[in-house]
């Protein structure tokens, strides 16, 4: 990008994230776009040059799926060939994969530790560690074992993605009952992430 464009990039980035302060402290409704303005110290009308109203505001970089979800099943074939393809994109693949691990843990740990007084286990770290990666992990097998089916049909349909949507829901919730168990906290209060299976 030219310097004007990054300029433009970088303006519209800290109205989102004075944006995204202002409402997780005084929530959605109480806050206005004039509000997120002087928080990010530009004009009103700024703020409206970037974004139409404070709800596109709000989803803004939030709702991958829109375009996502198409573009996904448009490019996985030619993806998925040329990573496989390649030993140094699926050593990065798995780099990527530890990173989002880790990032898991330390949002369950954060959430645990600083949350509104719901249960946390006794050791918030141990029990963040065991679910980040058993989540991650069955994600990641089961991606892994459509990838030559991917590969080998020339006209990939949602069934894939349905059965294996299926498959993760049922390992998911057999797991999250045990961790939770394990964990001494109910099932609904171990972190799972609900929409697992549309994440992968």
């Amino acid at each position: 990008m030219d310097r004007r464009a990054r300029k433009k990039a970088r303006t519209r980035q800290e109205i989102r994230d004075a944006a995204r302060r202002l409402f997780a402290a005084r929530g959605f409704e109480a806050v206005t776009i004039a509000d997120i303005a002087a928080e990010a110290d530009v004009a009103v009308q700024t703020v409206f040059n970037h974004f139409a109203s404070k709800e596109d505001l709000f989803f803004d970089g939030r709702t991958p799926w829109v375009e996502g979800a198409a573009e996904a099943v448009r490019s996985r074939r030619s993806y998925v060939a040329t990573l496989e393809a390649s030993p140094t994109l699926r050593a990065r693949e798995l780099e990527i994969v530890r990173e989002a691990e880790r990032r898991l843990t330390e949002a369950l740990v954060e959430v645990w530790t600083h949350g509104d007084g719901h249960p946390r286990p006794e050791h918030p770290e141990t029990v963040a560690a065991l679910i980040a990666a058993t989540w991650l992990s069955v994600a990641r097998v089961l991606i892994l074992s459509r990838r030559p089916a991917i590969l080998g049909e020339q006209n990939v349909t949602s069934d894939a993605a349905t059965s294996i949507e299926a498959l993760t829901a049922e390992v998911l919730d057999r797991l999250e009952q045990g961790l939770g168990t394990l964990s001494g906290l109910p099932a609904s209060v171990t972190g799972w992430p609900v929409d697992m299976a549309r994440a992968g």
